[in-house]
């Protein structure tokens, strides 16, 4: 295989977490009496721009179908997160209602609502129907396709240049990275500013985060390997901040290497330091993280048996994508995790991919009163334990699971 970025020969691993169905592919009563597509979940490293990036087997219109279940505003913490961060933007680059701002996978309007509430004029632009629709409903103008060169010069063709673009939890989740990189050139205007939020590669190796690699994530990323993408797409990169979001995110700033205005910030060579430093351009940061997963993985199957063994019961919290990678790389099965709780009705009544789990209403950890719930989206720890303090009330407690198990 070759690299997605700069063609050069792939030859080195990061991890191999076997196959598994598309995380988000979730099963109805009826497709859980068919077969399931599996696909090979392998990463490996390019040691020519150190863009780290899963094998090529399933294409983004099989991951991304117009019944998506991942709906953003299902998230509390999303939502602040999403509000703050156009506060900051319209207070940073002096945004108002003569502005234009573009969010590249607008979900369900979480971010856009916000943008919408303080009259700035926006569009959304969003692949999956179900979601799109969700915005849609909030008043929020969608173009429902996926982004790349060619959209972006209709969208020029048609007055609409961006002051701002948005793109969170976006840019690893799309498979010719050049095309989509080369799009943000063509729509900003020439002083206009583009922001990326990714989960850091560096947090994601050095806490042991395997989980949050599954088929729609395409790319694992450091600025290392972004700043080069970027160049050679028409960007350059001028300031970067690290987030607490996902497990430690970065958000990038970036604007058109011809005609942008924004001094570079010491942010730049300073998270450039910092990656080098870690060894991050180097083979050997990549090497063991394969035992540390097998390490999770491995203690995972135990507490849930000898929870088994000595009677305790276990649920499951939040049908989260890295959820199922971690439960079907496991190996777990209703069995020893009886069934998922998930605040998003979209998901109830069906059932996690591969494991064939089943998703329920919350209201279903009142009824069984488990001794073990266990968080699978771990970024949302903290959101979590507030909303479900009650299972303290008959002694239950929280499990997390990576990068290591805590009860608590």
């Amino acid at each position: 295989m070759k690299c997605r970025h700069c063609q050069a020969e792939l030859t080195l691993p990061l991890i191999d977490l076997g196959a598994a169905p598309p995380s988000n592919a979730y099963l109805t009563q009826q497709t859980l009496h068919a077969p399931e597509k599996y696909f090979p979940l392998r990463v490996l490293v390019c040691t020519d721009c150190w863009l780290v990036q899963t094998e090529d087997y399933a294409g983004a219109d099989e991951l991304f179908s117009a019944d998506y279940a991942y709906f953003s505003s299902f998230s509390t913490t999303w939502l602040k997160h999403a509000e703050q961060y156009v506060a900051d933007m319209v207070r940073r680059f002096s945004l108002d209602k003569k502005s234009y701002i573009v969010e590249i996978a607008a979900n369900d309007g979480y971010l856009l609502q916000y943008a919408r509430a303080r009259d700035i004029p926006c569009l959304g632009i969003e692949p999956t129907t179900s979601t799109a629709d969700a915005a849609r409903a909030k008043g929020i103008e969608i173009v429902e396709e996926f982004f790349g060169i060619k959209l972006a010069e209709r969208l020029v063709m048609q007055g609409k240049q961006a002051d701002l673009t948005a793109a969170n939890n976006v840019l690893a989740h799309v498979p010719d990275i050049n095309d989509f990189v080369g799009g943000f050139a063509v729509l900003l205007k020439p002083a206009g500013v583009a922001t990326f939020e990714f989960p850091h590669l560096l947090h994601l190796v050095s806490k042991n985060q395997f989980d949050t690699i599954y088929h729609e994530h395409y790319s694992y990323l450091s600025l290392i390997a972004v700043k080069q993408i970027f160049e050679h797409n028409g960007l350059s990169v001028f300031d970067v901040e690290e987030l607490t979001t996902h497990g430690g995110s970065l958000r990038v700033y970036a604007q058109r290497t011809d005609l942008g205005r924004c001094e570079i910030s010491t942010n730049v060579a300073d998270m450039l330091k910092l990656e080098g430093q870690a060894g991050m351009a180097s083979p050997a940061f990549y090497t063991g993280f394969q035992t540390q997963a097998d390490q999770v993985k491995n203690d995972f199957l135990l507490f849930l048996i000898e929870a088994k063994r000595t009677g305790k019961t276990v649920a499951g919290y939040g049908a989260a994508a890295k959820g199922n990678t971690l439960l079907n790389y496991a190996g777990v099965r209703p069995d020893l995790l009886p069934y998922v709780v998930d605040r998003n009705p979209a998901k109830q009544d069906k059932f996690l991919p591969g494991c064939r789990i089943p998703i329920v209403a919350e209201a279903n950890l009142k009824k069984t009163r488990p001794d073990y719930v266990v968080i699978l989206p771990w970024n949302l720890r903290a959101e979590v334990v507030e909303q479900l303090a009650y299972i303290r009330e008959w002694g239950g407690q929280f499990v997390t699971v990576v990068p290591f198990i805590q009860v608590s």
